[in-house]
């Protein structure tokens, strides 16, 4: 019988930019976010030329969420992840003093999770940064940025300690090699050269961040939070093997650095190789070498391969690689690949021997409603259990690992296309692409069936789907 650890967390995960909505309420300022209204796929504009999107209400959370955490509840969550909005708490991102309303937003957050015993689990910056920041220093292609996610950092630690012991710094930080506007803020055709020093500066904010937390609030851990991008050699080439070891490697750098505190020589071979040069400052090794993460978290939805043939890749939703024969897609064109999970698991523990927490794991789907108002997520129900049986096979093999946070417990906005129709959730919200609905929220089949995997540990899980 499957039965994960008496103590597993057992959650979801959302992003405050894609559920909050109220995007310029209670003195919040304007995002990078704010700036994508059709979502990161599409340019983005100028404050001047920003027009009204589906994220400026999205669900419309910032009201609803003691509705929304009831729900949860309900499923037997243990755990949320979300994040705070920068933007809240400083609105600019230059300020010296931080906005109170935001402040005291997350503070009736937090206590409606400890009313439910919900641990919290905070990202500080998930795909999102003051754009102010943007116009007036270049994001993060500039140093001065560091100390204001420091001052940041510093005020919500200060604020919410005692009410919140565990935390990420960035989400999904290998995201801005593929995104750059959305990781670092800036623009698209942004040069390696820019990428890799904006992620620089990133990378010691990181460091700032993890002394920041283990000083203020001791009892908390602080982690990282990695795209968990596995590539497989397409052929047993070697050539294709090596070509695979490359493409994990621009990932696994940032981990790399996050825990081990360094520079690995792959990377700087890259940045010899590429004529990238990374302006330092004096102790910004110093910095790095000084704060390891306390665990590794990532997310997971599909696997790729790598082949020294670059005529095999395809184009990917955000991120291309070369399509396995092996692995079936989703609606969305990802390859569905439960046993890459259980792979990447024992990759990422055997690497950093750290624990390990698995915050995103999902399916986007288009879900229907029945006559009767029902949603039959038989599909979500399957890639989950596959998945999460995955999980338990890993933990078989011997890899410490701390929870799961589903993507998207209840339906939000798609961070890549700004839709409403790619639906994550165990609970349906009515709204459309196009804005359009109620926001009622209604239970798909998955609600009860996660209910029951959470209620018995995992011994609900099938091993074997039908």
């Amino acid at each position: 019988m499957i039965q994960f650890p008496e103590h597993f967390l057992w959650g979801g995960a959302i992003a405050a930019n894609q559920v909050e909505g109220s995007f310029l309420e209670d003195g919040k300022g304007l995002s990078t976010s704010d700036m994508l209204p059709n979502g990161i796929l599409s340019p983005h504009q100028t404050r001047d030329e920003r027009v009204p999107g589906i994220k400026d209400l999205a669900i419309d959370f910032y009201h609803r969420y003691p509705e929304d955490i009831a729900l949860f509840k309900e499923m037997g969550f243990t755990c949320l992840r979300l994040s705070i909005a920068w933007t809240r708490i400083y609105p600019n991102g230059d300020e010296a003093e931080p906005n109170e309303v935001g402040l005291a937003y997350y503070d009736r957050i937090f206590d409606e999770l400890a009313k439910h015993n919900m641990t919290p689990f905070v990202t500080l910056s998930h795909y999102e940064m003051p754009y102010h920041l943007v116009e007036k220093y270049n994001g993060w292609g500039d140093r001065r940025v560091i100390a204001f996610f420091e001052r940041y950092a510093r005020t919500v630690f200060e604020r919410f300690g005692s009410k919140v012991k565990l935390w990420l710094t960035f989400n999904e930080i290998n995201m801005s090699l593929h995104a750059p506007f959305t990781g670092v803020g800036l623009q698209e055709q942004a040069s390696k050269q820019e990428i890799y020093q904006a992620i620089h500066h990133q990378l010691v904010a990181n460091a700032k961040a993890v002394n920041l937390c283990h000083e203020i609030i001791p009892d908390a851990q602080i982690g990282n939070m990695l795209l968990g991008a596995i590539n497989y050699p397409f052929t047993c080439n070697p050539d294709d093997v090596i070509a695979a070891m490359q493409e994990n490697n621009q990932w696994l750098f940032f981990g790399d650095v996050q825990t081990r505190g360094r520079y690995p020589g792959y990377m700087l071979r890259y940045f010899r190789e590429n004529s990238i040069e990374i302006k330092m400052q004096a102790d910004d090794l110093d910095i790095i070498a000084s704060a390891s993460v306390d665990f590794i978290s990532f997310s997971y939805y599909a696997s790729g391969c790598a082949s020294a043939d670059p005529m095999q890749k395809e184009v990917g939703n955000i991120v291309d690689s070369v399509p396995n024969p092996h692995l079936k897609k989703s609606e969305w064109g990802w390859l569905i690949d439960p046993k890459g999970l259980r792979i990447l698991l024992n990759l990422l523990y055997d690497r950093y021997q750290k624990p390990l927490f698995i915050v995103e794991n999902g399916l986007g789907a288009i879900d229907t409603l029945t006559p009767q108002g029902e949603i039959i997520d038989d599909y979500r129900i399957s890639y989950l259990n596959d998945h999460l049986v995955q999980a338990h096979e890993a933990i078989l093999d011997g890899v410490e690992l701390m929870g799961f946070t589903s993507w998207g417990p209840i339906d939000l906005v798609a961070n890549s296309t700004a839709e409403m129709s790619k639906r994550y959730g165990y609970i349906h919200v009515d709204r459309d692409n196009n804005g359009e609905g109620t926001l009622v929220r209604t239970k798909k089949k998955s609600f009860y069936w996660y209910k029951d995997v959470i209620t018995s540990r995992g011994a609900t899980l099938k091993s074997q789907t039908s």
